[in-house]
C-alpha cells in the first residue's frame, strides 16, 4: 500500500488528498464555462479574465511580493505582519470586485442591467478598509495586552545580574543570570 501511494506521489506530484481538493473545483468551473458559453458577451468575459490572469502574474504578484519583503525585512514580529496583512487582503480584494463601482465606471452598463442609478462606492469602500484595518489594530492591541509586553533577553544587559526575581540563584549560579531558566547547552 506505502509503495502504490508512493508510486502514486513520484508520478502526480501530491497526494490523493490534493486530487479530492482539485476535481470539485474543476467541475465547478467547467459547469461556469458551460453557463457562459451561451453568453453573448462571452469573448468579453474571456478577455477580461485572460487581462485579469496576466495583470494579477506580471503586475500585482511582483507589486504585493516586493511590500511583504519590506514590511518582513522593517518588523521583527510576524504577528504584527499578519494585523497588516489581513486587513490589506481584505481591502484589495474588496477594491478588485468593486472596481468599477469604487472608480464610478460602468454606469450605463450597471442602470440597464439593473434598472437602477449606480451609488458611488468609493466612500464606503474607503470606510470598510478602515474599519478592516481599525480592528485588526484593536486585535493585535488585545493579544499584546493578553500575552503582556515581550521580556528582553537576558543577553541584552537589562536585566540585573543575581536578581533571583523569577526564582533563580542570586550570583548567576546554573541558571541565566537569574532569570530562573537553565543554562542551554
Amino acid at each position: 500500500m506505502a509503495e502504490r501511494s508512493a508510486r502514486w506521489r513520484a508520478a502526480y506530484g501530491a497526494g490523493t488528498g490534493h486530487l479530492l481538493v482539485l476535481l470539485p473545483g474543476f467541475a465547478i468551473a467547467g459547469w461556469v464555462a458551460l453557463r457562459l458559453a451561451g453568453e453573448a458577451d462571452r469573448g468579453r468575459m474571456l478577455l477580461w479574465f485572460l487581462g485579469a490572469v496576466v495583470a494579477h502574474d506580471l503586475i500585482l504578484f511582483p507589486g504585493y511580493a516586493a511590500v511583504d519583503r519590506v514590511l518582513r525585512r522593517l518588523s521583527v514580529r510576524p504577528v504584527l505582519l499578519n494585523h497588516v496583512r489581513v486587513p490589506a487582503l481584505a481591502s484589495a480584494l474588496l477594491f478588485l470586485v468593486y472596481l468599477p463601482g469604487i472608480l464610478g465606471l460602468g454606469g450605463a452598463t450597471y442602470q440597464s442591467a439593473t434598472g437602477r442609478q449606480q451609488v458611488p462606492l468609493l466612500g464606503h469602500w474607503l470606510a470598510l478598509s478602515a474599519s478592516f484595518f481599525l480592528l485588526s489594530a484593536a486585535g493585535y492591541g488585545l493579544r499584546r495586552v493578553r500575552t503582556g509586553r515581550p521580556r528582553p533577553s537576558p543577553d541584552d544587559g537589562t536585566r540585573q545580574q543575581g536578581s533571583g526575581s523569577r526564582g533563580g540563584r542570586a550570583g548567576g549560579g546554573p541558571d541565566q543570570a537569574g532569570s530562573g531558566r537553565p543554562r542551554r547547552q
